[in-house]
């Protein structure tokens, strides 16, 4: 992988821990919010989308319309889950676990459903991200895991790291197999759930605007960083670089992540937590790597 691919999903990895920030300060509006954002998102990169299509074009199939739809249903489904996550956890638990349950689910899902014998590697990697996940919801206290919602943040982050897992692998394959630039990908992504968010907001859209009350500046930042830090790893994708490299490389963001919890929101991060998201990275890297 060269420098510059490096520079970009490490930079994605900064301008995606970012926007999750954004994101968990907006936590109470909920779908709402992801509407606002997409909105802001297909206005943002509209020009660019233009400019490229009018410059290169597009050939489009039924496969790659297909692929298409199916990423913008799974993103969707990945924002209302993340939001909900971050309504009733800390940032520094729900976004190191949705960003390592991504590798881990589907390293499983390679030995369940593809019957792929796991190596040695991969099963410490494993190993690794469930210690993690259990070091950031516990800090060192496995009785806390047990408390009335001690477990929130781990089932709202595992199932947003799942859907992670499958809108990664769809996108890929659409980016570097159906040759559509990352930047398109994405905004039609983002049209899409702008769409289906749509007859919600219209349904009330006094209430809607009520709810988004000061909170459009954040949206504004959500809109533009969250396409951002995906096209930029498309970008890397796109260029060359292997899949197998770029996904450890971007697990650094769950680092980043907690310590913005920590410094920024003032979450009892602890060095429980932050050693949590040290043994995840580690499992991730490791999983990717089998």
């Amino acid at each position: 992988m060269t420098l510059a691919s490096v520079f970009l999903v490490v930079l994605a990895s900064f301008a995606h821990a970012s926007w999750n920030l954004l994101a968990k300060r907006a936590a109470s509006v909920g779908p709402v919010f992801v509407f606002a954002y997409n909105l802001v998102a297909c206005i943002a990169y509209a020009p660019w989308v233009i400019w490229l299509l009018a410059q290169n074009g597009q050939s489009w199939t039924w496969v790659g319309i297909g692929f298409v739809v199916a990423s913008g249903l799974i993103h969707l489904a990945y924002s209302l889950c993340l939001q909900r996550g971050y309504q009733v956890a800390d940032l520094s638990v729900v976004y190191p676990v949705a960003r390592g349950t991504g590798p881990m689910l589907s390293f499983i899902g390679a030995i369940l459903i593809l019957g792929e014998t796991p190596s040695g590697t991969g099963l410490i990697g494993l190993a690794l991200v469930v210690a993690g996940i259990l070091l950031i919801a516990t800090q060192g206290k496995l009785s806390a895991f047990l408390r009335p919602g001690g477990q929130a943040g781990v089932r709202w982050g595992v199932g947003t790291g799942g859907l992670i897992a499958c809108y990664t692998v769809i996108d890929a394959y659409a980016v570097k197999t159906l040759g559509i630039a990352p930047v398109v990908l994405d905004w039609f992504s983002n049209l899409m759930r702008f769409g289906l968010l749509l007859p919600l907001v219209l349904a009330n859209p006094r209430k809607a605007m009520a709810a988004m009350n000061g909170y459009w500046p954040i949206a504004i930042g959500v809109g533009l960083l969250s396409p951002l830090s995906y096209i930029l790893v498309l970008a890397a994708l796109s260029n060359g670089a292997p899949l197998s490299l770029v996904a450890p490389l971007r697990e650094m963001s769950m680092m980043v992540g907690a310590l913005m919890g920590m410094l920024i929101l003032r979450e009892p991060v602890g060095l429980w937590r932050l050693a949590g998201c040290g043994v995840l990275v580690m499992g991730a890297v490791l999983l990717s790597a089998s």
